[in-house]
């Protein structure tokens, strides 16, 4: 079978696909975190209350992800991820006009439903797709167009938020990754390798619940759960933090913090390809010290040091998740994208879970409340990943010595 190889002029539009598509995803779906505090202004809601525009759209997304790599098995990798887009980046410009709460979070609730398409999906096309030795580099510039995708979308909202609305923010991000849908679109090859399957819901729920047979991929699972928490829980209240005094920053300004954001897209490529060459397990866990590390420098009171430790945070964060999420498709023995479905779910789970709960904390200690939930998780993960490089180790021996009785 012809895998598609590093260097070639398929691998390169792959990557730029999938990059451009991660981007309209990830702007769609984070864009909307910059514009929590002139949400919860606008329509006189707690921050609490505020952060459940982006765990709305989250929960919803983690249940339809099963759905949308279910359906990716019959219907095909690439139809799946470009209705999604198309749709997610529609839905945008629609919520900018929502005229309450209520309608808000009821936009980004079906939102959620329609960005699972990609995220979803990617992943199992890039392993079926890609050649193994450059699944590593792949699977980083993916994560990489989110973490941009993120980024860009955070920042456009604050500006755009500031000096118009947050109306106008998510008008622009829904052209901008509509933009993003149409490059995807063009540029992404039809697999080569995928095999359609007969559509039988009971055979399909079997396939999905066997996944927690492999004790490696429950690890992975719970490591989506926890570093998601992580991130979310420091990205929803740090705009909240900033524009107070001390501080007393701008929404524009709060919007320029999420460069750091782009500490993960050079992450996430990089520590991918270093975890070809050196193995998961060691680099995983050193990414996730690092956002240990990352996290423990925010608690400092200096404006800088406390950007510095979010830029080693979200360092260290994409990291560990591009390594983490790659490895799902060596651990699945089957159905890779219900596999990568499942990892997203609890991803996206931690998400909506860890936004809401760190808001409890933000709300009675402060932001020495949310770095303390943080470290807790951050030292969960830390474990977890161990416990991973002992399996992994143990299926390695496993293969080598059938390899060596037969």
């Amino acid at each position: 079978m012809n895998y598609i190889q590093r260097g070639t002029r398929s691998f390169k539009r792959v990557n730029f696909a999938i990059f451009a598509g991660g981007f309209s995803t990830f702007a769609i779906l984070w864009g909307p975190q910059a514009l929590l505090p002139d949400i919860a202004s606008d329509f006189g809601v707690s921050p609490t209350m505020s952060s459940l525009s982006m765990s709305s759209a989250t929960i919803t997304l983690s249940i339809s992800l099963l759905i949308a790599g279910s359906l990716s098995e019959v219907f095909g990798r690439k139809p799946i991820m470009a209705i999604s887009l198309v749709a997610s980046s529609i839905l945008s410009i629609i919520t900018a006009f929502s005229p309450s709460f209520q309608l808000l979070i009821l936009c980004r609730i079906l939102q959620g439903i329609t960005l699972a398409g990609l995220p979803a999906v990617a992943m199992a096309y890039i392993g079926e797709e890609i050649e193994p030795r450059s699944l590593g580099m792949a699977m980083g510039l993916h994560i990489s167009g989110n973490s941009l995708g993120g980024m860009t979308g955070r920042i456009i909202g604050g500006i755009l938020t500031d000096y118009f609305s947050w109306h106008a923010a998510y008008i622009a991000i829904g052209f901008l990754s509509l933009l993003a849908s149409i490059v995807f679109i063009v540029f992404l090859p039809k697999s080569s390798h995928f095999r359609p399957q007969a559509f039988a819901l009971k055979g399909l729920a079997t396939s999905l619940f066997s996944q927690f047979k492999e004790s490696g991929l429950i690890c992975l699972f719970s490591l989506a759960f926890l570093l998601m928490g992580s991130l979310v829980s420091l990205y929803n209240y740090i705009g909240f933090e900033l524009m107070k005094p001390p501080y007393s920053l701008s929404q524009t300004l709060v919007g320029f913090i999420f460069i750091v954001y782009i500490m993960g897209t050079f992450s996430s490529t990089w520590m991918g390809m270093l975890a070809d060459q050196y193995g998961k397990k060691r680099i995983l866990q050193l990414s996730l010290f690092i956002l240990l590390l990352g996290v423990t420098i925010t608690l400092s009171p200096n404006l800088w040091l406390m950007i510095l430790g979010i830029a080693v945070f979200t360092y260290g964060f994409f990291g560990a998740h591009s390594i983490a999420s790659g490895w799902v498709g060596n651990m699945a023995t089957h159905d890779k994208a219900q596999a990568s479905s499942l990892y997203l779910f609890f991803y996206y789970t931690g998400s909506s879970v860890g936004g809401t709960v760190s808001g409890t904390f933000y709300s009675h200690f402060g932001w020495p409340g949310v770095v303390s939930m943080i470290i807790v998780l951050a030292a969960l993960s830390i474990a977890i990943s161990i416990r991973l490089g002992m399996i992994a180790s143990r299926k390695m021996s496993m293969k080598k010595e059938w390899r060596a009785s037969t």
